[in-house]
């Protein structure tokens, strides 16, 4: 199955490791830090207030079902949650998604660097990772879900 993120990404569903019937949650290309993941309506949708209360719902559901599991695994202290809304608050794909990054003391010297590092991190030069080492993780970490929807 096929996962649209924005109107030019297509997502094999290899990347995909939860799902709901209206929200999917992914690795990312190129996390901040290890565990950094994303979690968008099915829908493609670009901006929040577009959200229906159902998928609203849903969305933040599945969020908080993925927090958990990500702040578990990566043996996070704490997590940052992170939805840039339009083009001048930094979203690069239109399509809302929350950005769910796992925290650990001194991670960053100020806490809020962490909003530095993704507000640059589509437009650096670093490599993204490979589909297969994507996969690896997303396969992994569908072991604690249930996917549904597939």
């Amino acid at each position: 199955m096929t996962f649209s993120f924005g109107s030019f990404i297509s997502l094999t569903g290899d990347e995909v490791f939860h799902s709901t019937r209206l929200s999917f949650a992914f690795v990312n290309l190129k996390p901040v830090v290890p565990g950094h993941v994303l979690v968008c309506p099915r829908r493609v949708v670009k901006r929040y207030a577009e959200l229906s209360f159902k998928e609203i719902t849903d969305l933040f559901k599945t969020v908080q079902e993925v927090g958990i599991v990500i702040e578990r695994e990566f043996k996070a202290t704490s997590l940052t949650f992170c939805i840039q809304d339009g083009p001048d608050s930094g979203q690069t794909v239109d399509h809302v998604h929350v950005h769910i990054i796992p925290r650990k003391k001194g991670d960053y010297e100020n806490s809020d660097e962490v909003y530095t590092e993704l507000a640059k991190h589509d437009k650096d030069g670093r490599p993204s990772r490979s589909l297969e080492e994507m996969a690896k993780e997303a396969s992994w970490l569908s072991t604690f879900f249930r996917l549904e929807g597939r």
